[in-house]
C-alpha cells in the first residue's frame, strides 16, 4: 500500500508557485519558512547519547497510592509551587524535557480514592514552570479533536516566548464517547479525526510562521514596530479547519515549538512521521520498541525527511531504592490496595486460576508447568518470568507486571542496565520517566540513576544549549515545512486563499 492509499492519511499540500499566489507562499519559497537541515546540536564524539523526559501528572507520581506516602503533601493536586520544585529537580539531573499528558475532561480514575490523572492545566502549569526554570523543555498534550488550530498556536507559540524557545506541542486526537460528552459531540470516526489532526497541525504551523523571522523591528529610534509586509494572513481552509491569520506572536529563540506526537497505530506513525520531531511511546518489550521506532523512521522517510529527525521515546516506571527488598516493600505500600482486581487480571494473563492462592506464596510447580503467556499482552511473558524467579505472589505484582511500561524496582544501576541496552539496541532515543512518588523518585533517579549514565557516556553532564530543538538535537523549522507539504505524498489539501 503505497502513501496515497494509507487509510487515515489525510494530508494538507502546497500549490506550484505562480504570480497568483498568495504572498505567504511566496515567503515560504524565498525560505522564511524554510527547514534549515543544519542540525543545532551535533552528537558528541563519543557516539549517540539519549534523552531523558519527566512524566509530569498530577503532582503526587505514576502510582495510585503516590499521595497517601509520608512526606508527600495532599494538596500537591493544586500547588504550582509543587510542579516547580518537580520541574527543578529534573532539570538539575539536566533532563531534555518534562512531559505533561492532558485529557479533555475525562476524570480516568476512581476519584474516591485517588487523583485524577492530570494537571489543573497544562498551558498554566508549564507558565509556572518556565518562570523558575532556565533549560528544561516544556511539553504538553494539547488534541487536536478538541481545539481549533488558531487556540493552539497561540497558546504553545505564547509559552515558547515566555520560556525562551523551550516548548513543545504533543499533537494527539481523542477519542472516547465519556470525552465527547463533555463537549455535547460525538466522537468522529478514525479517518476524520486523523483528518482533521493533518490539517490542524500544518494549519498551527503556518500561523506560526505568519510572523516573519526578521518582521519584528521595535526600534525606538525610527518608530518601527514591525515589518507590516513580513506578517501576512494565510488564508487558509481544508475540509475539517480553516483560519485567516496571522498570528500575533513573533518568532522565539528556536523560532516555534517542536511538535511531539503519542500513539503507535499506522495512522499514528503517518502523523509523526510527516510532522513530529519526537514521539511519546509505550512499548513494554524491546522488540516492540524497535519496531515502533522503525516504523516511525519509515513514515519519515516517505515525507522526504531524514529519520533521525524524529526521535522515539517510549515510557520507563521507576521506584528506586538501595535494594530490590526495599524498592518492593515500598510499591507494595503504594499499589496494595489494587492487589485483589490485579490477581484477577494477572491470572488471565497466565491462564492459571490464582483464586485459592495465599498472596504470600509462590506459584506451585503445577501452576508454573501449565502457565502459559497470553499472546495477546506483551506483559505476560515478563509476568510469567518474575513468577519462575520464585517470588510471592505479592512480589509479582510488586515488580509492577501489570502497568502500561516497564517497570524498574531495584538500585538505580537496574534502570540504567535497562536504558542501555535498549540504547545500544536501537529499540529507543531515550525515555520518559515516570517515578512512582514525584516527591522523593525524581531525586533519586537523578541522584542514583543520571551519574551511571553519564560515567558510561550515554547521557550527557550538562545542557548544550537553551533550547528544546537544542536539547533535541533536531533541524531548524519556521512555519511549514515544505517537504511534507508538497501535495506529493498527499490526498486531503488545505486551500490557499488569497
Amino acid at each position: 500500500m503505497n502513501v496515497q492509499e494509507r487509510p487515515g492519511n489525510i494530508s494538507p499540500g502546497i500549490p506550484e508557485c505562480d504570480c497568483h499566489q498568495p504572498a505567504l507562499y511566496q515567503y515560504i519559497k524565498k525560505g522564511i519558512m524554510a527547514l534549515s537541515l543544519e542540525y543545532t546540536n551535533q552528537i558528541s564524539d563519543s557516539g549517540r547519547q539519549m534523552l531523558i523526559g519527566l512524566h509530569l501528572g498530577n503532582g503526587y507520581g505514576s502510582q495510585p497510592g503516590a499521595w497517601r506516602m509520608p512526606g508527600v503533601d495532599p494538596k500537591s493536586y493544586v500547588s504550582f509551587d509543587s510542579r516547580v520544585k518537580q520541574a527543578q529537580a529534573a532539570e538539575r539531573g539536566k533532563f531534555q524535557f518534562l512531559f505533561l499528558p492532558d485529557g479533555p475532561g475525562a476524570i480516568m480514575a476512581d476519584i474516591a480514592t485517588e487523583s485524577p490523572n492530570f494537571n489543573l492545566d497544562v498551558m498554566m502549569t508549564l507558565a509556572a514552570v518556565a518562570r523558575e526554570t532556565a533549560y528544561i523543555g516544556l511539553v504538553a498534550t494539547g488534541s487536536t479533536t478538541f481545539n481549533e488550530p488558531f487556540n493552539l498556536a497561540r497558546q504553545f507559540k505564547a509559552l515558547d516566548i515566555m520560556s525562551h524557545g523551550r516548548a513543545g506541542w504533543n499533537a494527539v486526537t481523542s477519542s472516547g464517547d465519556d470525552v465527547a460528552a463533555n463537549y455535547g459531540v460525538r466522537i468522529p470516526s478514525s479517518q476524520d479525526r486523523y483528518g482533521r489532526a493533518h490539517e490542524t497541525i500544518e494549519l498551527v504551523q503556518a500561523l506560526w510562521g505568519s510572523w516573519g523571522k526578521d518582521a519584528w523591528i521595535h526600534d525606538q529610534q525610527t518608530g518601527l514596530f514591525a515589518r507590516k509586509d513580513q506578517i501576512i494572513p494565510i488564508n487558509l481552509q481544508g475540509k475539517f479547519v480553516g483560519s485567516r491569520g496571522p498570528l500575533y506572536i513573533p518568532p522565539s529563540e528556536q523560532g516555534q515549538p517542536i511538535i511531539f506526537h503519542a500513539g503507535g497505530s499506522p495512522n499514528a506513525h503517518e502523523l509523526a512521521g510527516r510532522f513530529a520531531n519526537a514521539v511519546i511511546g509505550s512499548s513494554f518489550t524491546i522488540d516492540d520498541a524497535r519496531a515502533q521506532r522503525n516504523a516511525f523512521r519509515e513514515a519519515a522517510k516517505r515525507y522526504g525527511r531524514n529519520p533521525d529527525e524524529i526521535k522515539y521515546i517510549p515510557g520507563l516506571m521507576t521506584t528506586i531504592a538501595k535494594d530490590r527488598r526495599t524498592a518492593l516493600n515500598r510499591r507494595i505500600q503504594l499499589t496494595e490496595h489494587l492487589f485483589p482486581q490485579r490477581i484477577a487480571y494477572l491470572q488471565q494473563m497466565l491462564g492459571i486460576s490464582l483464586g485459592d492462592k495465599h498472596i504470600d506464596e509462590p506459584l506451585s510447580k503445577t501452576d508454573l508447568s501449565v502457565a502459559r503467556p497470553s499472546r495477546y499482552d506483551p506483559r505476560s511473558s515478563y509476568a510469567l518470568k518474575i513468577a519462575k524467579e520464585g517470588w510471592s505472589l505479592r512480589d509479582i505484582l510488586a515488580h509492577g507486571v501489570i502497568d502500561y511500561h516497564p517497570v524498574i524496582v531495584g538500585p538505580g544501576v537496574e534502570a540504567a542496565n535497562h536504558m542501555q541496552t535498549w540504547f545500544e539496541a536501537e529499540a529507543a532515543d531515550g525515555f520518559w520517566i515516570s517515578p512512582d512518588v514525584y516527591a522523593d523518585g525524581i531525586d533519586a533517579f537523578v541522584d542514583e540513576v543520571v551519574p551511571v549514565l553519564q560515567e558510561r557516556g550515554l547521557f550527557h553532564r550538562d545542557y548544550a544549549g537553551k533550547t528544546l530543538r537544542n536539547h533535541l538535537g533536531v533541524p531548524d523549522q519556521y512555519g511549514i515545512d515544505p517537504r511534507v507539504s508538497n501535495g506529493q505524498n498527499t490526498r486531503h489539501n488545505l486551500t490557499w486563499h488569497s
